[in-house]
């Protein structure tokens, strides 16, 4: 049986693509990491380390963030 095998770089590239979207939503609002932040129940420092792509958020969080910024879900995949 063949393995599916899904190079980490393609995987890196959509996930920097996701919260890019999540990064300009967030300025298009003209909310702060701390505004945002507060409003989500996690701290600023874990929201700016999501944008900076230093941590990748868990879907929970992409979930809340979306909710947050009014931003439907299926566009991040877009």
């Amino acid at each position: 049986m063949p393995t599916l095998i899904i190079e980490s770089s393609s995987m890196e590239k959509e996930t920097e693509k996701i919260i890019e979207k999540i990064r300009q939503k967030r300025l298009e609002k003209k909310l702060s990491l701390l505004n945002l932040a507060n409003e989500l129940g996690i701290s600023h420092s874990h929201l700016y380390y999501i944008e900076s792509k230093r941590v990748i958020p868990s879907i929970d969080v992409i979930v809340k963030i979306t909710k947050a910024l009014d931003y439907p879900l299926r566009d991040l995949f877009e």
